[in-house]
């Protein structure tokens, strides 16, 4: 066993308490210090001298009875040569009649009892029995006497010891405990002060002590008062650096505020004005497109569109980011299977990949997820982009698995990679770690990643990323499990516009009043909507539409507005204008809105105004898909 073990095992008690004295406080420690030390020593030297006094009274008991023996042997020798059992009798009496003799026996050398008297008058107790020897004649032993002392005196000495023990004790510890609360006390004292002062420096506060008490006292109050005061200064000092520091601070804040303002008002206007001439090319290609026989010619306008499309993808992860800037976009939950969005992914991108020589693989699957279809199917689509821009051999893999109540997407490729200090900034707007090293696909502006981990924070989810340069790359999402839809149950579908461009529209007779401030975009819009068999109006100016509108003999079916018009006036206005005419549109009229404009109020503004909003450039496919959808939804409003 060890020593310390042991020692805990021997000392018991003791030793437990010794461990609680540092509960106690200073005061309480000095007092028990002082009082268990005088208790120990009184309690000690009075065990010591109760037991000599009780042996003395004792060993005076036991003198008395060998004096009374003495006597009643002296007394009982002649009548016990002559065998006088009355004398003895009457010996033996005499003797009882002495203090404290309790019993008086006269016995024969051989034992045989000649003569016993004891007392009657008062109660037998304990007794110490003295023997003494009766001679004879001849000088020999001829017999013996019994004397029993009673030890009623000890047990009252013993009482009456004990008496005054336990009051000696009392008194005398309550003096010592006394001493020792007083000096406690002034010990204590300045040190409890100093420890309040302490809890109050610990607040924040600037506290001092008096200096009073002994050398060891004063030095460290002395010593307390100057660390106080330095602290003191020291936070003074503190404060005044971080009063300039929160100053500088809220000062860049401003400035950083002030440039990502910048930043966004210098976007959004470039994309507006640069949309403007996109949208009016989009347009007369198409119009060349229509009719158009030459096979050169139609490889020249196919390079014009290819050069649009690139340019409507970079115009659209502007859009996308304005549009999270500004808020305006909130998810639509809704209960779907995964495989569906993975069918559309594989429609969408196997072209592009097997231009590149890559394989795009869409593990079937059948979770289902809740989620909104519109935004998980933009993140998705970010993804695979961006693997196939990075992919040079090899190809890239869409996946889905169980992961407790969740279901787990990966997107994984075979692609140049990210390195580990990218891959923390790769999400980051506007960046990008080797723009020259993308692969077919036209490049980008760097925002791809960014609004994926927006739109992810939207769902209430976030992306992982793990990459081996060289090796590949693969992100992975979580998304809630849903469960299965029965077979035949309605399904809530998602809305999405590029799922409806398939079904045909026909806009033949349908009147179509256009109203753009930019001449070149509204005969682009004349020559797209008359080819496919509208009658057009149109309209550059509130006035003009409203000059129209005095002379129709019928309101248009259809009204096409840009957002932004002259001289600060705005589509909503004017539908609200051509809404409160007298011979004006009414709610059977189709309501669209077309602009470029990307600035995050704009954009809120449209969002509640609850019209359909196309954005520039709108490829003539999905105008002519937007205004059937429109015109349906109409009529079958008004049946």
């Amino acid at each position: 066993m060890p020593p310390l073990s042991r020692a805990r095992r021997i000392l018991g008690g003791p030793y437990r308490v010794l461990e609680r004295l540092p509960r106690l406080s200073l005061a309480q420690q000095l007092v028990l210090l002082a009082v268990l030390p005088a208790a120990l020593a009184t309690v000690g030297a009075i065990v010591v001298l109760t037991r000599q006094h009780l042996a003395n009274v004792t060993e005076l008991m036991r003198a008395s009875g060998q004096t009374v023996a003495l006597q009643v042997a002296t007394l009982a020798q002649t009548p016990l040569n002559q065998m006088d059992r009355r004398a003895l009798q009457r010996t033996a009496v005499a003797g009882t009649s002495q203090p404290h003799v309790q019993q008086v026996q006269i016995r024969t050398d051989d034992g045989e009892i000649l003569a016993n008297a004891e007392t009657a008058d008062r109660l037998r107790t304990e007794g110490l029995r003295v023997l003494s020897p009766v001679l004879g004649e001849d000088g020999k032993r001829a017999g013996e006497v019994m004397v029993e002392i009673s030890l009623d005196a000890v047990a009252d000495a013993r009482k009456a010891v004990y008496f005054n023990v336990l009051l000696v004790l009392g008194a005398s510890l309550a003096g010592v405990g006394l001493a020792g609360w007083w000096a406690a006390r002034r010990i204590s004292a300045p040190i409890r002060r100093l420890g309040e002062a302490v809890d109050l420096l610990g607040a924040g506060e600037n506290p001092s002590v008096q200096v009073a008490g002994t050398a060891e006292v004063r030095r460290l109050q002395s010593g307390f008062n100057q660390a106080a005061s330095a602290l003191a200064e020291s936070r003074r000092m503190l404060q005044s650096r971080i009063g300039d520091a929160t100053a500088e601070l809220a000062r860049k804040n401003e400035q950083l505020e002030l440039a990502s303002q910048a930043k966004t008002r210098l976007l959004a206007a470039a994309s507006h004005d640069l949309r403007q001439p996109l949208h009016a090319l989009t347009l007369f290609s198409d119009g060349l497109a229509n009719g158009e026989t030459d096979p050169v010619r139609l490889t020249r306008i196919g390079h014009i569109r290819e050069c649009v499309d690139s340019l409507d993808r970079l115009f659209s992860e502007l859009l996308n980011l304005s549009q999270l800037d500004a808020g305006v976009l909130q998810p639509r939950w809704s209960d779907f299977p995964l495989d569906r969005l993975f069918d559309e992914i594989s429609r969408n991108f196997r072209p592009v990949a097997e231009q590149q020589g890559l394989r795009l693989v869409a593990r079937k699957t059948d979770a289902w997820v809740r989620c909104d279809y519109v935004m998980l199917s933009r993140i998705l689509n970010n993804l695979v982009s961006n693997s196939l821009r990075h992919t040079t051999e090899g190809g890239v893999l869409v996946g889905a698995r169980r992961r407790g109540r969740a279901i787990r997407i990966d997107v994984w490729d075979t692609g140049v990679g990210i390195a580990a200090e990218h891959q923390e900034r790769v999400f980051e707007e506007f960046f990008q770690v080797d723009p020259q090293r993308t692969q077919g696909m036209a490049r980008g502006m760097g925002l791809g990643l960014s609004t994926v981990q927006r739109l992810a924070a939207l769902l209430n989810t976030r992306v992982e990323l793990r990459s081996i340069p060289g090796k590949g790359t693969g992100v992975r999402l979580l998304v809630r499990a849903a469960e299965p839809i029965a077979a035949g149950a309605p399904i809530e579908q998602p809305i999405s516009l590029p799922a409806a461009l398939d079904v045909p529209a026909n806009l033949e007779g349908v009147r179509v009043l256009v109203i753009d401030d930019e001449r070149t975009i509204l005969e682009g819009l004349q020559v797209v909507l008359a080819s496919w068999g509208a009658q057009v109006m149109a309209a550059q100016t509130r006035a003009e539409a409203l000059a129209l509108a005095d002379a129709w003999d019928a309101p248009p079916e259809v009204v096409l507005s840009d957002l932004l018009l002259q001289g600060g006036d705005n589509g909503l206005d004017l539908l609200s204008a051509l809404e409160r005419h007298p011979r004006g549109i009414g709610e059977d009229t189709a309501r669209l809105l077309v602009t470029g404009e990307t600035k995050p109020d704009r954009l809120r503004e449209v969002a509640q105004a609850g019209i359909m909003v196309l954005y520039k450039p709108v490829s003539p496919r999905a105008l002519r898909q937007a205004i059937a959808t429109q015109l349906a939804t109409v009529r079958s409003a008004s049946i």
